[in-house]
Parts: structure tokens; sequence; C-alpha cells
């Protein structure tokens, strides 16, 4: 069920016979990885327990053992009353490593391959919006830019990278690409809908910037070749942050 969740079809042959023991197994790890490489940022809730079971197609008793675990290792919080939840308190403990080893290095193949995928249809999203756009689907993008660059916090950043790029894709006027484009972005950060956003580093964040301006600039000006290229350079972002998990984990354990 999570190998379909993360890859979008059945489970690979090369995957089950490094299968963890146990769905709870599986559930923890991946919600350690997905907290290592930041898609859910330091004071970030979770996913309520209802929404984890429905995006990683398990039980509820799978997920509230699973974050009993995190808890007990002192990744997550557990608050009470009527904004309480699950938060996050860090984004790395002893356990993340192992995590990080279990979930990542027996998918890496098709992880590199939904890489080069995203950002293929990625370029292909933006040189739509670029052909299709009408001008009042500029606002929305230029709002989004806007907060992304006055942006204070890692957290700020990554709501406002999610609505510009959602503009983008409304911006094609056909919701095939905008769930195209969901659903690939599901399958790279573990099957929560979020994009990875490492720890928060102010040189992502520029860089991610300095992409925004750009893109947003040949979007407006009707260029689709140009978006394209951009775009396709500008989603190797959430690629190598991962990467960057994942050589982390080897420098620390090499094989």
């Amino acid at each position: 069920m999570l190998d379909r969740a993360l890859l979008g079809g059945a489970p690979s042959p090369e995957l089950r016979p490094v299968r963890v023991a146990s769905a709870v197994d599986e559930v923890s790890d991946r919600l350690l990885t997905a907290i290592a490489v930041g898609d859910f940022l330091p004071g970030e809730r979770l996913p309520v327990e209802r929404e984890l079971t429905q995006l990683l197609r398990v039980s509820r008793p799978t997920v509230r053992e699973a974050i009993g675990r995190l808890q007990a290792v002192g990744v997550i919080e557990i608050r009470r009353g009527r904004n309480g939840g699950a938060f996050v308190r860090d984004s790395w403990t002893e356990s993340s490593g192992a995590a990080v080893r279990r979930t990542l290095l027996p998918r890496w193949e098709q992880f590199e391959q939904l890489f080069d995928l995203r950002g293929l249809v990625e370029g292909m999203v933006a040189a739509t919006a670029a052909r299709r756009r009408r001008p009042e689907d500029l606002d929305p993008m230029r709002e989004a830019l806007a907060a992304h660059l006055s942006a204070r916090t890692p957290r700020e950043e990554q709501a406002a990278d999610s609505a510009f790029h959602r503009s983008i894709c409304e911006a094609t006027h056909n919701p095939q690409i905008a769930r195209l484009s969901r659903d690939l972005l599901t399958r790279i950060s573990l099957g929560f809908p979020v994009e990875p956003w490492g720890k928060g580093e102010r040189s992502h964040f520029h860089r991610a910037g300095g992409d925004h301006k750009a893109l947003y600039e040949a979007i407006a000006a009707g260029e689709p070749e140009r978006a394209e290229e951009i775009a396709r350079n500008h989603f190797t972002i959430s690629a190598d942050m991962i990467r960057d998990v994942l050589a982390r984990v080897r420098a620390a354990h090499p094989s």
C-alpha cells in the first residue's frame, strides 16, 4: 500500500525483499524521513490522523502507533485542545538517519527517475501557462511572489512557494495538468503533497526567489521556451535537498 502511495502504481519487485517488518515501521520511517527532508518543518503540525490514513492508505491504529513512536524519540510533541495535534519539534534525531536509509535507499533509482520526470513535466506546465495565461491569472502569481520574497520564516516561504506554483498550474486552464503536477509532488515527497524544504537554508531561499521572479516574468511576457527552461532548472532544488539528506546519512554511516 505504501509503495503504491509513493510510486503511483504496483510495488516494484525490487522493493519487496527490503520491506520493513510492519506497516507501523514503514509509516514511522516515512514520517521521520519526510520531516528530515523538510516536508514538515519544526513548529508545524502534521496532517491529522484521518488525513494521514488517506494519504498513506493505512489504518488509523497504524498511524496512531507510528505517531506514538515519533513522540517517543522526541521528533514531535502532542498538544491537546482545540488547536492541538502532533507538532514537529526537531527535524533530526538519532532515529532519523536509519529511517532515511530504509526509506530512500531501496527506492533511490525510482526517485532519480521521478526527479527527471518532474523537471520535464513542470517545464511543460510553465510553458503551457505562458501560452494560455490570461491577464487575471497574473494577479495571484504576483501576490505569491511578493509573499515569498517578504517571507521571514521557512514555513512562510514554503506556503508562498506552494501558492506560486499552484497559480501557475491554474494558469494552464487544464485541471488535469494541475493534478499531474500534484501527483508528482506527492510521489517525490513520500506520499505528502508538500514541497521538500530542507532545513530552510537561505541559499535555497535566495535561489528559489530569483527563479520565481524570472519564471513570473517569462509567463507574463508569454515566452513559453524561456518559462520551460527556468522551471526545469528550478525544480532541481527539491531534488538536491533530498540528495543532501541522503548524502548526510551516507557520510555518517558509510557502507
